[in-house]
């Protein structure tokens, strides 16, 4: 065997086994620690406990506010509920989210459309951008209200040392559905 081909095995093997590294570092996101660690609001627990444990230390209401983190029912589908950090707000029936754990598991979706459907306009009903349908998702789900961040939120990252190496395992989807580079889906 010359040196050529051995250098080239070698390199095979190489990236072989740091692709398999860098997918077995890839972290699957729950909505409740990502909602916590992007908005600053300190609850723990299962999403739909975030009301109720918010109750006495947080404000809480059913209007949007930029950093607050929408809190989701339970339902037959959704059993321990969802929470969502409204990024930005678009008029006073739309706001964009960003969160965990909707439309893939385990990935973060960034300025996603949320709608207020309910009757009232109060927000106690939404409708929700899904990826796999590129558009508002065609079930409409129960919330509580917002919960209210006495802090800025954070750029949405995993942590704050993130390097782009990382962020590239990370499934992220955006509002248009625009293909980002270096993103890849995680496999369940």
């Amino acid at each position: 065997m010359n040196f050529k081909n051995l250098t080239a095995r070698f390199a095979l093997m190489a990236s072989c086994a740091l692709m398999t590294a860098t997918e077995a570092s890839a972290q699957f996101w729950q909505c409740a620690p990502y909602a916590r660690e992007i908005s600053g609001i300190q609850i723990r627990g299962n999403a739909n406990t975030w009301w109720g444990q918010a109750a006495g230390r947080y404000d809480r209401g059913d209007t949007p506010k930029i950093g607050a983190v929408l809190s989701f029912q339970s339902t037959r589908r959704m059993r321990v509920g969802h929470v969502a950090m409204v990024s930005q707000i678009v008029s006073d029936r739309e706001v964009l989210l960003t969160h965990a754990n909707w439309s893939r598991r385990g990935g973060i979706e960034r300025d996603v459309r949320a709608i207020d459907v309910s009757p009232a306009g109060d927000w106690s009903m939404v409708k929700v951008w899904y990826g796999p349908q590129g558009g508002l998702g065609t079930s409409s789900y129960p919330t509580n209200g917002f919960i209210y961040s006495d802090q800025a939120p954070s750029a949405p990252t995993l942590d704050r040392d993130l390097d782009e190496t990382r962020l590239a395992n990370i499934t992220i989807a955006t509002a248009a559905a625009v293909p980002m580079k270096g993103a890849v889906t995680i496999a369940n």
